[in-house]
């Protein structure tokens, strides 16, 4: 029996359902991460051991060789996820307590999809110095540092600062693993249409710090440059447009674009950009609204749209593909071919932190990308599986490896490990992330959810 159609209203109202859950489950749970023991605690006598006086002999050794510090402690398994709430989600800048939830809900996918014990950690201070200070100071106790929600265009500078100074990878998501996440959907994505990345012309909506990550990933992956015509909310990105002095001195990373892409200096909006182009990749206003059905009969036979605004997409999928669009791609995972970070950053940093690298290259986040899209493949392509599911765990250990082979190709990696070895570990560690909140669930640990009501 083949499903029912559900009509607008009812789809939208579909859409809405997890936000609606969230509102009863939060409060349910009182967050969604804890702190538990990875050692045995056998009887009292053992906090001998992990405790004083036992801990004062790997503390000794640590001091004699900072090393060890991998042997003794968890740190090679910490990640810190660090935010000051000023671009969260399609939210903006709601502050360091109401970006919380985010922050824990980036460490729990960490956790239950990369193995990685992550902590979230809002700072309240808004000053790029101060920030940058902060997580260099973080570096003993973590092995890498994932920033978030930062905004425009301080996030750019905060990464930049931090890659130079730092001696753990730091790594900001909402610029590199979006742009591996979107261009792993793209091989797929124009493959499914017969097209090819070196030819594709791709309207680019918003410049925001993903944006702007994704257009270079996207070039390194073999767009190019000329393809490409990016639009902000002032329109268009060109050369000879009445603030280019401002863009050249206040946004570097923008104006860096706006040289090598939209050679043919077209004026307008949206809809401008989007006339003749093969992709739209819009990462901007959270719709619906925000891209016109209209707009998309404008664009190149047989379109692509990655629509990935949260938490509404700048169209509905059923309204693109009602205008003609034939892959539509959101970042939500209650539509088809989800575009979203999570695909990406648990898998990534696995492979990172198991060969213990000093830091995550653009070219390791294309591995990944790469890697990604060969999973979707594998299985077979269509219009609605341009990319993996979360719920396909090999995705992850196999992105770490391609990631951890990557870092020792690259000579960032201070240990090495053979493909065999780094999937057997990515695999142990995930499978028992997975398994140990199952368990927790099933033994009444963590209790069932409350009762959907609808």
């Amino acid at each position: 029996m083949s499903e029912k159609k559900l009509s607008r209203e009812e789809l939208v109202r579909k859409a809405e359902k997890p936000g609606r859950d969230a509102m009863k489950m939060h409060p349910y749970y009182h967050g969604k991460v804890q702190v538990t023991a990875k050692c045995v605690v056998r009887n009292m006598d053992d906090f001998a051991i992990w405790y004083t006086p036992g801990v004062a002999k790997p503390c000794l050794d640590i001091k004699d060789n900072p090393l060890k510090v991998y042997e003794h402690t968890n740190k090679g398994n910490f990640v810190a996820v660090v935010s000051d709430g000023t671009r969260v989600l399609g939210l903006g800048d709601i502050g360091p307590e109401a970006g919380l939830p985010v922050m824990e809900g980036k460490a729990l996918l960490f956790k239950y999809l990369g193995g990685v014990d992550a902590f979230p950690i809002m700072v309240d201070t808004k000053d790029p110095d101060e920030i940058i200070d902060f997580v260099l100071k973080l570096q003993p106790s973590f092995g890498g540092v994932n920033l978030e929600d930062f905004s425009q265009p301080k996030c750019f500078y905060i990464l930049d600062e931090l890659r130079k100074k730092a001696h753990i990878p730091i790594w900001h998501d909402d610029q590199q693993g979006t742009a591996a996440v979107t261009v792993a959907g793209l091989i797929n994505a124009v493959k499914v249409v017969n097209k090819k990345l070196s030819e594709v012309k791709i309207a680019s909506i918003g410049a925001g710090a993903a944006n702007i990550r994704i257009t270079h990933q996207m070039f390194l992956a073999g767009v190019k440059p000329e393809n490409v015509i990016m639009v902000d909310s002032k329109g268009t990105l060109r050369t000879n447009r009445k603030d280019a002095e401002i863009l050249a001195t206040k946004y570097k990373e923008k104006w860096e674009l706006t040289q090598i892409t939209n050679p043919d200096k077209v004026e307008g909006g949206i809809p401008e950009a989007m006339k003749g182009a093969d992709v739209v990749i819009a990462l901007s206003k959270s719709g619906p609204g925000t891209i016109e059905p209209e707009w998309i009969k404008l664009m190149a036979k047989d379109p692509i749209l990655f629509t990935c605004a949260n938490p509404v997409p700048e169209i509905y999928p059923w309204d693109a593909k009602a205008a003609g669009a034939k892959i539509v791609a959101t970042g939500r995972s209650d539509f088809p071919n989800q575009v979203n970070n999570s695909l990406g950053f648990p898998g990534i940093f696995r492979g990172a932190l198991d060969v213990r690298a000093k830091t995550i290259t653009d070219e390791m986040c294309l591995a990944a990308a790469q890697e990604l899209a060969k999973v979707a493949e594998d299985k077979g392509l269509s219009e609605n599986y341009i990319i993996p599911t979360m719920d396909e765990w090999e995705v992850f250990p196999r992105e770490a490896v391609a990631v951890g082979l990557k870092a020792i190709e690259l000579g960032v990696a201070q240990v090495h490990h053979t493909r065999d070895e780094l999937m057997k570990m990515a695999e142990e560690k995930i499978k028992h992330a997975r398994e140990a909140v199952q368990f927790l669930m099933k033994e009444g640990f963590i209790p069932q959810a409350p009762p959907d009501e609808e």
